[in-house]
């Protein structure tokens, strides 16, 4: 993507934004914040990785990939900032993550997410399909857990 809009041109770059602009975007787009503590390895840690930047270089939206290299791939912190929405940012993350799992998986690979209700419809536009009558199901750990 070297997409450009009216006004603004769009660079999307193959790595994790800076651990600042990580933890950034996952508040102000409303995913959970994280510490600098989990944001590092998280971002160290991704199978895959990308974000784009506006034309002054900041990052303005991010997404990565978890998993084990072969058969599971995990969509995770799909995330634009506020002031840059609605402009296929998004759409164009996770595109390139899932370009990215077919260019370098095994065929056959099971590519998934968890879809909160804003990115619903594009995820499903983009392929991806409910899981029902399977759920996901989640667990946060805390002191003494």
């Amino acid at each position: 993507m070297d997409e450009t809009t009216a006004a603004e041109p769009y660079t999307l770059l193959p790595t994790a934004p800076p651990l600042e602009h990580y933890l950034r975007l996952r508040r102000d787009s409303g995913l959970t914040p994280v510490t600098a503590e989990q944001g590092a390895p998280a971002i160290t840690g991704a199978w895959s990785a990308c974000h784009v930047v506006d034309a002054t270089g900041t990052p303005v939206a991010m997404g990565r990939v978890i998993g084990d290299g072969g058969w599971y791939f995990l969509v995770v912190d799909i995330a634009t900032d506020p002031a840059h929405q609605r402009r296929g940012l998004g759409r164009a993350v996770v595109e390139w993550l899932v370009a990215d799992v077919r260019e370098r998986a095994p065929e056959g690979a099971y590519v998934s997410l968890v879809g909160d209700p804003p990115g619903q419809r594009l995820y499903r536009s983009l392929g991806f399909e409910d899981v029902a009558p399977s759920i996901g199901m989640a667990m946060v750990l805390g002191p003494g857990d």
